[in-house]
């Protein structure tokens, strides 16, 4: 199959790369003009223009998106629209809220274009180990794109399925990303306890180590803080200042609407927003609270 691929950053190119190594060809677009000279030499096919790129590909065409959500998407839709026909298919491949999907897909069906929301997971290791997909669309749209999907995951049966209709693929990739937030908040508080006690001289590498062979709470997460742990025991040069791409906002709205109470991916959320407030006012305040009442010492800036 010959398909285009709409956002060429690190992991579009890695799927690129994959597909190309599963038999697939692979026609490319990226507004830089540096990340499509990047692509030289690695088998992926680049245009200069969205244009070119429906242009070169034989109906019925198939693009996938691997853009960043919101307005992104919305532009290059909206100059895709035209240059489609019937019987295209789109993939958005990236972290799109699912009901943005919805809206987008309701317009393209109008059109006769097929479209399909595929959450995808797997981040700098998928072109070595493969990609996790959760994969909405209708069953006959799937169906045909299977080679591609088998191409992508780490195995033919394994790692990707049709989760149900459109939306239903960004809809679990988000509930996927807020499990994510609270697994990486507790390691890292776990972690944080052994470093504090600083009596027993603890090597957190050797610790995550022992605990990824046999140890209940082994992960392939856990592997990559062991990696990270080997190579900056002490994090030295790294910010206490977490950044959110918009998923565990979407899950912690989406389970207040449904009235299913998630703390631990809420509480993990509120971590990640506490960590960019170097100059808290409400902890500065809180200080001054205890000083008008009790009396206590102010800590000077």
């Amino acid at each position: 199959m010959k398909l285009g691929m709409i956002g060429l950053g690190r992991m579009g190119a890695h799927m690129a790369q994959r597909l190309i190594h599963g038999g697939h060809q692979v026609v490319g677009f990226d507004p830089k003009p540096e990340t499509r000279r990047d692509l030289k030499g690695k088998g992926v096919e680049s245009t200069d223009s969205l244009a070119m790129l429906v242009s070169s590909l034989p109906a019925p065409r198939t693009l996938w998106l691997m853009i960043p959500s919101g307005e992104p998407v919305d532009g290059a839709l909206q100059e895709l629209q035209p240059l489609l026909a019937a019987g295209d298919t789109i993939v958005d491949g990236g972290n799109s809220n699912y009901k943005d999907t919805l809206r987008r897909a309701r317009i393209f069906d109008d059109c006769g274009v097929g479209y399909v929301d595929c959450g995808t997971s797997g981040g700098v290791w998928g072109m070595a180990e493969g990609y996790s997909m959760m994969i909405g669309g209708s069953e006959a749209t799937v169906e045909k794109l299977r080679p591609v999907f088998e191409a992508l995951a780490p195995a033919k049966n394994r790692g990707w399925g049709r989760v149900g209709p459109v939306g239903a693929g960004h809809f679990t990739k988000m509930v996927h990303n807020g499990i994510e937030y609270g697994l990486m908040q507790a390691y890292a508080e776990g972690f944080s306890i052994l470093q504090h006690k600083s009596e027993f001289g603890l090597d957190l590498h050797q610790v995550a180590e022992i605990w990824r062979h046999g140890s209940v709470v082994r992960s392939w997460l856990l592997d990559l803080t062991a990696h990270a742990l080997d190579g900056n025991p002490d994090m030295t040069g790294i910010a206490p200042y977490v950044a959110d791409s918009g998923e565990g906002r979407w899950a912690v709205a989406e389970a207040i609407d449904l009235d299913v109470p998630i703390p631990v991916i809420t509480l993990s959320l509120i971590q990640r927003l506490r960590s960019r407030d170097s100059e808290s006012f409400s902890d500065k305040l809180l200080s001054a609270m205890r000083n008008e009442f009790g009396g206590h010492a102010v800590k000077k800036a």
